[in-house]
């Protein structure tokens, strides 16, 4: 064993000299390169390598698109249990183990500020609350985000990042489906724009409603869209998929996105966007 000694005459082991490195580093989920974890945060969590966007959680992307001094919004509400459903386990437990997890009260976030000095109402899914799932509490939520927007005549903003609807909620979930599109039709007849950004993965009932519905539906690079998974189609239709099908770039070479936009890009698109908008009104 090689000893060193300090300045102070104390005695240091090869094994107390090691720097520990445990959770500096992150490889990436596409290239598989090794990634030092601050370079990734100060590039909003996308590879410098390969430009893979990582999943980024409710309140960091809203901390990305909002200026400084927004507020968050609606969190008090809470999800119950309409079914009293179980599968692997009960629905409640999976509830409160979500809520230890994300620090919400379910799947979703409002807020309220500006975005490059013009006012918005934001709405953004959280995917590590139960995948995202959408329930009665964030049918609720987004509905809210809408009367917020109607009654101060701002734009609304969503943000999709979601395994679809609620199984553990049954009908309950499902009928967010009509609640929110009802809710948009409201803001659609007001002539208060309505932006849609899809990110990785909005699938199942959310693409199947408020996600497909803006004024302006865009991505992030690479996102997964659609509504049921790609092994499901595969197994129903028994042919072999396209390459990059259900991927933001296949949406929009077939017409159901208007841009893809890169997360760095993303803030001062929706500026520019907002501003045409309301150019127009």
């Amino acid at each position: 064993m090689t000893w060193f000694k300090r300045e102070d005459h104390r005695i240091v082991t090869d094994e107390q000299k090691t720097v520990r490195t445990e959770g500096l580093w992150i490889r990436c989920e596409s290239c598989r390169v090794p990634i030092f974890k601050a370079d990734l945060v100060n590039n909003l969590s996308v590879c410098p390598k390969c430009d893979h966007h990582f999943r980024i959680d409710a309140r960091t992307r809203i901390s990305y698109l909002l200026d400084p001094g927004y507020m968050l919004v609606d969190l008090d509400l809470k999800s119950t249990d309409p079914l009293n459903f179980v599968d692997l386990k009960p629905y409640k437990r999976r509830l409160d183990e979500a809520r230890r997890k994300t620090g919400l009260n379910d799947a979703i976030v409002n807020a309220t500020g500006t975005l490059e000095g013009q006012a918005v109402v934001l709405s953004a899914m959280e995917y590590g609350f139960i995948g995202g799932s959408m329930g009665a509490v964030v049918g609720e939520t987004i509905a809210r985000a809408v009367d917020r927007a109607l009654a101060a005549r701002q734009p609304l903003i969503i943000v999709s990042a979601s395994g679809g609807a609620r199984m553990m909620e049954g009908i309950a979930s499902l009928m967010q489906l009509a609640k929110i599109s009802a809710a948009l039709g409201r803001l659609d007849d007001a002539k208060i724009p309505y932006i849609s950004l899809m990110t990785d993965p909005t699938t199942g009932g959310v693409t199947a409603s408020f996600a497909m519905l803006g004024d302006l539906n865009i991505a992030e690079p690479r996102a997964l869209i659609g509504f049921a998974g790609p092994r499901v189609i595969e197994q129903t239709i028994r042919q072999k998929l396209p390459e990059g099908f259900q991927r933001s770039e296949f949406l929009l070479e077939h017409g159901f996105l208007d841009a893809i936009v890169p997360r760095k890009e993303l803030k001062a698109y929706l500026a520019r966007t907002l501003s045409w908008m309301q150019s127009k009104q």
